[in-house]
Order: structure tokens, then sequence, then C-alpha cells
């Protein structure tokens, strides 16, 4: 029979809500598999974190997993599956996952299908399956067929939403791996805080500036619109470039990938690299006097002219009603 393993990360005993839209589509494949779903964690703490989400699973215990340790997550899970005799391991593909799964993938000596978009078939000639992932850096989509036979997956994030909870606490049973004292080498040991509040990652409205704003000193507008709105302020490659911005501002797939309910882009032509980082927001909205730049044409909703003068109004009409 199929086992399926799905891992959720967690981050000292915090589940992200992102880190569950694996769930969605290891369920559907094991509907139509006729498989047994299982999840896995690393910690005593993430116990509690992933109880209420419904399916029962195992959580990874050892000393040198007290924090994240990719490559001695890596070894475990490879016991884990090998022990277990998992057909099917799958995991969000965001910047923890993906690592975990290439050590695991390395471990067992498997393939692994990056960025997965969806799961087109299942019953391929000898097991194999045909998969669709995304490849360089979100501009392609890539029809696959997968002949191992155990299929390591990581879904593409932003793809599925984090399914609801059964209802029903999942039981976790105790993995004790044995893990050698040279996989300690690559662990977190120390961690420094460097912003409090709202992020890039996590804000509900990012409001982002390009070559178009013309200089650090016009990003106040960006800032007092963001503020107004309760969101944060990113930006381009250029602006990063320019010095107007720190890197860690930055919107792209050199940068931050963001999935905001509004993506406010003033400025920006919309190079792919920035469109990899933007594209899975909700709403986007494009200020800019080309009407021919590449976001404007993708933009759910576009202003055309000085970005200045939209701004200062939209300012104003937002003040004014409250």
């Amino acid at each position: 029979m199929n086992r399926i393993l799905v891992f959720v990360d967690n981050d000292r005993g915090i589940v992200s809500p992102s880190a569950l839209e694996a769930l969605t589509p290891a369920r559907a494949l094991a509907d139509s598999l006729g498989a047994a779903l299982e999840l896995v964690t690393v910690g005593d703490r993430g116990r509690a974190a992933l109880e209420p989400v419904g399916p029962s699973g195992y959580v990874i215990s050892h000393p040198v997993l007290s924090d994240y340790a990719p490559e001695a997550y890596g070894e475990a899970l490879a016991q884990l599956v090998s022990d277990k005799a998992f057909s099917v391991v799958l995991s969000l593909g965001d910047d923890r996952g993906a690592e975990v799964m290439a050590h695991l993938a390395a471990v067992l000596d498997q393939p692994l299908v990056a960025n997965v978009t969806e799961i087109v078939d299942t019953e391929g000639p000898h097991g194999s399956w045909e998969v669709i992932r995304v490849r360089w850096g979100g501009s392609l989509l890539e029809r696959a067929r997968v002949r191992s036979s155990l299929k390591l997956l990581t879904i593409a994030p932003h793809t599925f939403c984090a399914p609801e909870a059964d209802g029903e606490a999942g039981r976790f049973t105790t993995f004790v791996p044995e893990i050698p004292d040279s996989l300690a080498r690559t662990r977190v040991v120390e961690r420094v805080k460097l912003a409090e509040g709202l992020t890039l990652a996590t804000a509900p409205v990012v409001v982002s500036g390009g070559r178009g704003v013309g200089s650090a000193e016009n990003f106040a507008v960006l800032e007092e619109l963001a503020d107004l709105l309760g969101g944060v302020v990113g930006c381009s490659r250029v602006a990063t470039n320019n010095g107007w911005r720190p890197h860690s501002d930055q919107v792209g797939q050199t940068g931050t990938r963001i999935a905001p309910d509004l993506y406010i882009a003033c400025g920006i032509s919309g190079a792919v690299q920035h469109w990899v980082g933007c594209m899975a927001s909700k709403q986007i909205l494009a200020i800019n006097t080309d009407p021919e730049a590449p976001l404007v044409t993708k933009a759910d909703y576009a202003v055309i002219g000085d970005l200045h003068e939209i701004l200062g109004a939209v300012i104003a009409e937002i003040k004014a009603r409250t």
C-alpha cells in the first residue's frame, strides 16, 4: 500500500500557515491513490502545533535537532522514510523545506522534483508520474515525468491554500534517529533579532517603488501610503542598486517573494525577476507612465500617470475618509 509522508517544518514550535500548503495536494493525492497520509515534523515543540491539523504521524527527536540543522534533518527523514517504507514524500518548497528535501534526496540517492504546481497523472507506465513544475524563476512551466520508485516532491509556495483542520486531533509517534556528530556542523546556534512587526513576507499590503520613484527621498510618499494602509514598503532591484533602499526591501527572484492581499507597484516596469517575486499577490495595482510596461499589462488594475501626483491624491483621499 502506498504511504504518503508530508514534512511540515516548524520554527521552535511555530508552524507558519504556508507550511501547511503542501497538505492540500497531499490529501488529494492520498484520495486518488487510496493511500495513507501521515505528517512528520522535528522536535517536541512541533507536536503541539501539528496535533490540531488532523492527520497523524511522527515527531523526530534527537539532541542535535534542538534547532534547525538541515543536514541532520535530511538524515533523520531518510531513516524514517526507509524504516516505515514511505513511497511518497512531499514538503512545501520554501527555503527550509527545499533545503531539507534536497538533503533527503541526496542521502537516499533519489531524484527530487522541485516546485511542483500540479500532479497530472499517477498511473503512468511502470509507476511513473507526470507533474507540472515551475522553472526559470517562474517564467516557465515544465511538464515532466517522474520515474523513480520513491517520489520526492516540493510544492511551489503559494500554489495551494492551506486546508481546514480535520476536527480530530492527530496522534504522533516519536521517532529517534541515529545522527552522526558530524552532521551538527550545519545548524542554527545563534539568532539575532533584525526587525519587529510586519515584514515583506507577512504584510497584507506592500507598496513598492522602482526607477520611476527617482530618488531615496521620494520614497517618503510610498512610506506614508504604506503606513496608512497598514503595510510596508518594498522596492525593485534598480532601487536597491541605486542605493535608494536596502536589499532587505527588494521584491523579486533575488529578493523576497511575497503574497500580500494588495501589491502596489509604483514606477516599476516589471522585469521577469520582479514578477517572480510578486506574482502570488492577491491583487496587483500598477502605477506607471508607460501603458505597455510588463507589470502594467499583467496587473489587475493600472493607473497611467505620474506616480507622485497619483499617490498624493490617493493619500489625500484616504485621509479625507478616516
